[in-house]
């Protein structure tokens, strides 16, 4: 269990306290507990109680037990919070919220269908996510000043390791490690002017008066700021990359419009909306050109050669990677991809990039791919890509000399674990709670909860 699972917050239980238990009669604003001076309303515990529902995503519990005293452990986090002054940044809030958002989007095919899915139009949602991810930046933080010193030596890891009886030995699923070379495809000049004429005809329209910047954004901007009229929140110069930075901290006037900006996400304009001290807020739109798919074809055509080469013997996959990759996280790296999600060079299959599991289940270690179209999703264009399979490590039960990091993990998060336990019964000790007739007949999580009952 990671660090940031040990307590989920407010907006989480929405996807996970799903049972068939029958629904209680609604009593709004019956208040079930409290927790300092802070109340936990039954109108509250429904609401997180239908929604998961919608999930059909159960778990072991009654949830009339377990979503108040996660609701009551979150205020506690939350207090504390406010004790050490931790805040959430709201950029970084904002960001993710559009992240999940255009995720859901692209999972479900539509603003309107993920209006329908959720039941509220998408400025409520987003109100909702911002809460939640806010709450779970501040409480990962709490969690994380709490544990900061805990640190494991190999002794401490064969220790708990050796102390694990057999069917708590964790079962290590099939792993791979993989090379992967990137290339580009050409974009078509008149593709990229086109895209340019488009901004220099949106900066005119806002610059005479004729359009709002924002509008346009929500419109035809194509990054995740677009839902907010692309607004981006404060940040500092090295917040963005360098080319985008340098135009936007030069703007001075608000009602003009930036020159057009080319990054290696696409060509932008900007927008300036306040200087505060070292940080600035700005609107932005993103227009990226769109690979033909000629040039696709040309691209695969390309890289193929470049695989045959490899295979024949003329040069590396490693030099190919160093010297030709346009993939700036591997190029150099010998092409090695790296699990964003532990750090380590294996990958579950469902890790890795869909196009890049596809090639790889069939193959065996040392084989190179052909050539393939796949996504890159952080910039949202089409790139060309072999991949070499570099070893498939077989399921098995996790070792010491084959699972090291993986034991050494799970190790550091039963350290964790302990301390977040011992510091949320400690706090519940010293917190005035109460608990309404009717709720307080529960196995609770922590001890203590029930001191001031009735």
């Amino acid at each position: 269990m990671r660090l940031r699972n040990v307590i989920m917050s407010l907006g989480a239980l929405a996807a996970v306290c799903a049972v068939a238990a029958p629904i209680k009669k609604n009593v709004i604003d019956e208040v079930a507990w409290i927790v300092g001076d802070e109340p936990i309303f039954r109108s509250e515990i429904e609401e997180q109680y239908l929604q998961s529902r919608q999930e059909n995503i159960s778990f072991g519990g009654d949830p009339y037990c377990v979503i108040p005293e996660k609701l009551a452990v979150e205020k506690l986090y939350l207090h504390q919070a406010k004790l050490d002054t931790i805040t959430a940044p709201e950029a970084q809030v904002a960001a993710g919220v559009d992240k999940r958002i255009n995720y859901f989007i692209a999972n479900l095919g539509s603003k309107e269908k993920v209006e329908e899915y959720f039941r509220k139009p998408l400025p409520a949602l987003r109100e909702q996510l911002m809460d939640f991810m806010r709450n779970n930046y501040i409480i990962e933080q709490v969690q994380r000043n709490l544990t900061k010193d805990v640190k494991a030596t190999p002794k401490d890891i064969r220790k708990y390791f050796s102390g694990l009886s057999v069917d708590s030995i964790p079962y290590v699923p099939m792993q791979v490690e993989t090379q992967i070379i990137e290339i580009n495809p050409r974009i078509p000049d008149q593709e990229v002017e086109d895209v340019k004429a488009r901004l220099r005809d949106y900066a005119d329209r806002v610059n005479r008066g004729e359009a709002e910047f924002s509008t346009l954004a929500i419109m035809y901007s194509e990054d995740g700021s677009a839902m907010q009229g692309g607004e981006l929140g404060f940040h500092g110069r090295a917040d963005w990359v360098p080319e985008f930075s340098q135009v936007a901290f030069n703007l001075n006037d608000p009602k003009r419009v930036s020159r057009i900006v080319e990054t290696e996400y696409g060509y932008h304009i900007i927008q300036l909306i306040e200087k505060r001290g070292e940080q600035i807020n700005v609107r932005h739109i993103l227009l990226t050109p769109k690979v033909s798919s000629k040039d696709l074809a040309d691209g695969v055509v390309k890289l193929d050669s470049m695989r045959k080469e490899i295979v024949a013997g003329k040069f590396t996959f490693e030099d190919a990677a160093k010297y030709y990759s346009q993939d700036k996280n591997t190029r150099n790296n010998k092409g090695v991809m790296m699990n964003q999600s532990n750090g380590s060079t294996r990958f579950e299959m469902q890790d890795l990039p869909p196009e890049v599991a596809k090639k790889v289940e069939l193959m065996q270690p040392g084989d190179i791919s052909d050539a393939f179209i796949m996504k890159d999703r952080s910039k949202n264009r089409d790139v060309i890509a072999i991949v070499k399979l570099t070893a498939r490590i077989p399921g098995h039960k996790a070792t010491l000399s084959e699972d090291f990091n993986m034991i050494k993990e799970m190790y550091e998060n039963h350290v964790r674990e302990k301390i977040i336990t011992a510091w949320i019964e400690n706090k519940i000790k010293d917190t005035y709670t109460k608990i309404a007739e009717g709720w307080d007949a529960c196995d609770f999580k922590y001890k203590g909860w029930n001191k001031n009952a009735r």
